[in-house]
């Protein structure tokens, strides 16, 4: 009994770590197509792109996953994929917005609406929450091993062209204009600035707690269109307080 025990134990572990990696070469998915789409799909003149590419090496995602990425945007091989954006609310009416690239719009649209109506949620039409968000740059930085000051990196983020600075025990997060975050990335890349994340996405205004009594839901509809080939993008407007989560 107890080997089974044991064995289900790392069976776990794995599928938890293989759920994470999914989600890293989903979100370095995105970003490939999108600096792509955007530019030159040859890296060798696409400073973005090659940027992209790194992450995906440095994360160990197979060659085979960047190409398809890259092809999604370039539409080698016929394959013709459009970006749609659902817009719904999850349990609790926390708000819940959906980016797609799909080749296939109604195959798409069933499985964003099945999961949220599995998770007790429900899709609402273009412009029901994405009011509530703000299309903004962020970079983010680890604090550890940084030898700057919280307010020498506010400044050099500042002298960028950043907005904003907030800092958590682990990150410093710049928020940028969306169409300033390339020039802010580069140079704080030239202060030598070792950068986490620099992506122009979706912020919330404000969070809405997750009832404890829907936490278990709230998370199955996170987790079931994650887990969606076709979805590039969630942003949640949510958060769990860590007492309502049982899982944890």
């Amino acid at each position: 009994m107890s080997g089974h025990s044991k064995w289900h134990n790392i069976q776990g572990r794995k599928n938890a770590q293989d759920a994470k990696r999914g989600k890293i070469f989903q979100k370095i998915s995105r970003d490939l197509y999108q600096a792509a789409k955007a530019g030159d799909p040859d890296p060798a003149n696409n400073p973005q792109l090659r940027l992209v590419m790194e992450k995906a090496r440095a994360a160990n995602m197979p060659k085979q996953n960047v190409q398809r990425a890259i092809d999604k945007a370039t539409g080698a091989g016929g394959a013709n994929f459009e970006e749609i954006t659902y817009e719904g609310y999850a349990p609790g009416g926390v708000a819940v917005m959906v980016f797609a690239l799909t080749d296939n719009k109604n195959r798409t649209a069933a499985a964003v609406r099945s999961a949220f109506t599995h998770a007790g949620g429900s899709l609402g039409a273009n412009g029901s929450v994405s009011y509530m968000f703000n299309r903004q740059g962020l970079i983010e930085i680890e604090r550890e091993g940084l030898d700057k000051s919280e307010d020498d990196v506010l400044m050099d983020a500042l002298d960028a062209g950043a907005d904003d600075m907030k800092s958590t025990d682990d990150l410093f997060r710049i928020f940028t204009a969306p169409n300033n975050m390339t020039s802010v990335r580069d140079a704080l890349q030239k202060d030598g600035y070792d950068l986490e994340t620099a992506e122009v996405t979706m912020i919330p205004e404000n969070k809405t707690k997750v009832p404890a009594d829907k936490v278990k839901q709230y998370k199955h509809l996170i987790d079931e269109l994650d887990a969606n080939d076709d979805v590039a993008d969630v942003y949640e407007a949510g958060f769990i307080d860590p007492a309502d989560d049982t899982d944890e």
